[in-house]
């Protein structure tokens, strides 16, 4: 028996038995469907997570503060040192203050984070409008979309350009930057004029980002938190332990990443048996359907074995019908699948647009799983075959012929 003649034989049920054959196939596409659904969405989740808080800079970098501020100080001397550990690509250190901006006749106080480029670079920040200060004595800061509003510009984007007078307040020994500055606080006003150049969405923190340069000789002479790069992500303990010999806490992104990644591929995992069980319903109904079939082309079979059909090309017969609706359930499945992700995710952004949030892709399906599931799929059609084509194979033609 030839194969495109093997086909045609297999085929030829869908035509005659067209709506059995339909709701078969629908029932595999719900299934494989499903799966898809619920496993996008776990990886989509998992790709929104991480894009939020890593780049990859942000991966290879251990932050570094000292374990007791009073006894170990991060200063100059301290960052010679460190900077000549092995495997250190580069250092990038910060300090934190308080500043009084002004804009017009509004003023707020913030937190201040003084950094220089490379450390926002690592810090994997990204902003939603402007661009990044460049050297240690640029003119321009950076701030929250929640600075902004206390600053009196309700459109954070408006805010880029606007012309800032700054005052360093300098904290005495028994406050910080946690607390609201006191009348013994020391203000020194900068006389550089300074431009809001990058906005960071965030509505919920009051904060600033500004060069370096401007803390020198202001308050302590320590910092309060370096970057530190590294070389390869191999050599992170290696330069995680170095840094600890020398009595720093050493904190590292990659720990959270693969934190998370272990607790998303859980939930990837209880969303596929979830899904697994909707086709495991499915493929009991293609196996009733090809139960039904045996019974019905009985007669039939036992025709073909008295004009010669072997036992294998019987066997064949019934195997391709369910490898076809195994295939042709997982490939609409799959085109079910991406309809229903698609049209939830446009819902959940419209729903994020309306309420003032940001659109974000919370589905996402690799190449690698849609091929997975599509060769699932046709290797549970071809199972659900096996016990059928097995009882076809083994009929006596006689009374295959007798049987109504």
């Amino acid at each position: 028996m030839f194969i495109l003649d093997n086909i045609e034989l297999a085929t030829r049920n869908f035509k005659t038995r067209k709506l059995r054959s339909f709701l078969t196939v629908l029932g595999i596409s719900v299934g494989i469907g499903t799966i898809l659904f619920l496993v996008s969405l776990g990886y989509g989740l998992q790709k929104v997570l991480i894009e939020k808080i890593a780049t990859s800079d942000a991966l290879l970098t251990l932050d570094v503060t000292s374990s007791d501020p009073k006894m170990i100080k991060i200063d100059n001397t301290m960052l010679d040192g460190l900077s000549k550990t092995p495997n250190v690509a580069g250092i990038s250190p910060q300090k934190t203050g308080m500043t009084l901006l002004r804009i017009e006749d509004i003023s707020t106080s913030v937190t201040t984070y003084a950094v220089n480029e490379s450390f926002l670079k690592l810090s994997g920040v990204s902003l939603a409008y402007g661009e990044m200060f460049r050297g240690s004595k640029d003119n321009k800061i950076i701030i929250s979309s929640a600075t902004a509003k206390l600053l009196g510009v309700q459109d954070a984007q408006e805010a880029l350009g606007k012309k800032v007078e700054i005052t360093l307040i300098v904290l005495n020994d028994s406050e910080n930057v946690n607390t609201a500055p006191t009348d013994e606080s020391e203000n020194i006003p900068l006389e550089e004029t300074f431009y809001i150049g990058g906005i960071i969405s965030d509505d919920s923190n009051n904060f600033c980002f500004m060069p370096l340069g401007w803390f020198d000789g202001v308050g302590a002479d320590s910092y309060d938190q370096l970057k530190v790069k590294v070389t390869a992500q191999s050599q992170l303990e290696n330069v995680r332990t170095a840094m600890i010999e020398k009595g720093l806490s050493v904190s590292a992104l990659s720990d959270t990443v693969d934190q998370a990644n272990k607790i998303f591929s859980v939930v990837q995992i209880i969303l596929a048996v979830f899904g697994v069980v909707a086709l495991l319903v499915s493929a009991i109904g293609m196996f009733n359907t090809m139960t039904i079939a045996l019974l019905e082309r009985t007669v039939e079979i036992g025709i073909m074995k008295s004009l010669g059909a072997a036992n294998r090309e019987i066997r064949l017969l019934f195997l391709t019908e369910s490898i076809i609706i195994g295939f042709l359930g997982g490939s609409s499945g799959i085109l079910l699948g991406l309809l229903a992700c698609q049209g939830f995710n446009r819902g959940i952004n419209l729903l994020a647009k309306n309420l003032g949030g940001q659109s974000i892709d919370v589905f996402y399906t690799p190449l690698w799983f849609m091929i997975f599931i599509l060769t699932f799929s046709t290797l549970v059609g071809l199972f659900t075959g096996i016990y059928p084509a097995q009882r076809a194979a083994k009929l006596n033609s006689l009374e295959a012929l007798r049987y109504k």
